[in-house]
């Protein structure tokens, strides 16, 4: 009985904490985030040569691995339109602090990025109180994939989307006689916009995962509805990338094999809440 009572006394805390004391708790964890993105943003702000000349700027040139690998197989397959030999921009800045505001705004996306994964440990920190053992374990390898998609999704959609997507809007042409000149604002939002699309949409199998989980999603009415599913992704592959066939099935392919795992992780799920429910 003392044992008992001794484990109450220490469980004890946990049970009265007030609205405020969960509030300030949340507070300390966003404060800690916010820390983790300030340092490392200040870090890439201070490193902009290797953020700007060799990372963001590096789809746009002909020299970038991806568009020396997609000339190859271009020379491989004797597609030409694959083969990216002189590719210059011509980027130009039309506000007086377009330069110095673009820095600042990639820091701290750089920053974002980087701390995405302690970002989602802190949050998994808050909730995890309100767990019970086994929602424990299973969280934080959540906390761990969920990381990785998300950066898969980037590295995929910069490696691959984003040079397609820049080689592709940045020498249109509807005429010779009109030239690009590329604001440095538009190309910025166009890197950004579609490397976070991918990436978000990479994490896919974690939002099925909590649907699931909660009983919105069952993996019966997922494979029913497959085919209509393959339409939605065929869409929103469309929507993301460029307006050209082989950038869309570049996308699609993995986000249809993003669709299978999800499925294959909704039938564990349901199956293991209808185990608990018995």
């Amino acid at each position: 009985m003392e044992e008992v009572n001794t484990k109450n006394n220490k469980e004890e805390p946990e049970k009265v904490m007030t609205f405020w004391d969960h509030l300030d708790e949340l507070r300390m964890h966003i404060l800690r985030t916010l820390i983790a993105i300030v340092v490392l943003a200040i870090i890439a702000f201070l490193n902009r040569e290797i953020i700007f000349d060799q990372i963001i700027l590096g789809p746009s040139t002909s020299d970038f691995i991806t568009n020396r690998w997609l000339c190859k197989i271009g020379e491989l397959l004797s597609i030409n339109a694959l083969c990216i030999e002189d590719m210059k921009l011509q980027i130009i800045n039309i506000k007086m602090s377009g330069q110095f505001l673009t820095h600042m705004y990639i820091s701290i996306v750089a920053g974002f990025i980087l701390s995405f994964p302690y970002m989602l440990w802190e949050i998994w920190r808050f909730v995890k109180p309100a767990m019970h053992n086994e929602e424990r374990k299973y969280s934080q390898g959540g906390v761990f994939i969920s990381s990785f998609l998300f950066l898969i999704g980037i590295l995929f959609s910069y490696y691959l989307i984003v040079p397609l997507t820049v080689n592709f809007l940045g020498t249109y042409q509807v005429s010779k006689e009109v030239t690009n000149q590329i604001s440095l604002s538009s190309y910025i939002s166009t890197v950004v916009s579609v490397t976070f699309a991918v990436g978000v949409v990479f994490e896919l199998p974690i939002l099925v995962y909590f649907l699931t989980k909660i009983g919105v999603l069952t993996p019966d009415f997922m494979k029913k509805n497959r085919r209509y599913m393959y339409v939605i992704l065929l869409i929103t592959s469309a929507i993301i990338t460029p307006p050209d066939m082989f950038s869309q099935i570049l996308v699609v392919v993995p986000l249809i094999g993003l669709y299978e795992v999800s499925i294959g992780v909704s039938n564990r799920i349901y199956k293991k809440t209808q185990q608990e429910l018995i």
